[in-house]
């Protein structure tokens, strides 16, 4: 049930003040394909990564992890009908010797009856569906230092979809984000296969503080043959990093086919030449 259940915004950026009270939203809404009421309870969790995959981490608390304590959620428990959503109300209390730099948590929607159960563990898929993840920035004297590491599109491959990727390093005490570009030509027919219309072509991901991040991204509307033109910039931290990539997509049948016919080729090519010489040789004698 729990995975039918809507929160809007999925994440949100808090600017935060030493000392001030900041009231805050995040919308929860029951679908009208649901045919039962859904019994919720709200909670605070730290937010913070593990790994370069950026793998969620709810349970481990750091000095980055403080706003836990400062969150309220004004009503924590209530019902929503099939079809009704509701405007959860929070408040921040930052206290006023609160450490400058990035302070993260999650707000999360559970079932009522799941709580009872003792069911509390979850991964970062139920969060994105069920939560919102908060990202607070307090002012003060934050670090802002990273680099890009990697910006990387294949050249060469067999199946679809391709993928990209990017690696990037935050050495600083607040989160940035990383922009990624991404444009895509036919090389035989100059086409632009994406982005096509009103399509986004730019995308944005978080960067956490003391942390290296490792991102994938899908390659769309690549047919099983055919040849490419990659274009992928990334933009962090005021660096800019730009590749163009030729990209082959050939399949294995393929490649096959086209190994096989050159090998005939040669191999007529060869009895052939051998034809040649015998014919020449018969008529010196």
């Amino acid at each position: 049930m729990s995975n039918a259940l809507t929160v809007l915004p999925m994440s949100q950026e808090i600017k935060l003040n030493p000392g001030e009270r900041i009231e805050g939203t995040i919308t929860i809404a029951n679908p009208a394909s649901s045919t039962e009421d859904f019994e919720y309870v709200a909670t605070v969790s730290p937010y913070s990564v593990v790994g370069d995959d950026y793998e969620a981490d709810f349970s481990n608390k750091s000095d980055a992890n403080q706003i836990v304590d400062w969150i309220r959620i004004y009503e924590p428990e209530g019902t929503l009908k099939p079809n009704e959503s509701k405007e959860l109300k929070f408040r921040i209390k930052v206290p006023k010797d609160a450490p400058a730099g990035g302070q993260y948590a999650v707000i999360s929607i559970r079932s009522k009856a799941s709580v009872q159960e003792g069911e509390m563990s979850f991964g970062i898929n139920d969060v994105f569906e069920i939560g919102s993840i908060i990202y607070g920035k307090v002012a003060g004297a934050t670090v802002r230092k990273g680099e890009i590491l990697g910006n990387n599109v294949p050249g060469f491959s067999t199946v679809t979809p391709v993928t990209s990727s990017i690696t990037v390093k935050n050495e600083g005490n607040i989160h940035e984000k990383a922009v990624t570009t991404i444009t895509i030509k036919n090389v035989f027919s100059g086409e632009q296969v994406f982005p096509k219309d009103d399509e986004t072509n730019r995308f944005s991901e978080y960067i956490m503080p003391n942390s290296t991040r490792y991102l994938t991204r899908t390659l769309d509307r690549l047919s099983n043959l055919g040849v490419y033109e990659v274009q992928q910039t990334v933009e962090y931290l005021g660096e800019t990093s730009s590749i163009s990539q030729v990209l082959i997509v050939c399949p294995i049948w393929f490649l096959c086919l086209v190994i096989a016919t050159l090998v005939a080729l040669v191999a007529t090519i060869v009895t052939m030449v051998k034809k040649h010489i015998r014919k020449s040789k018969r008529e010196v004698l």
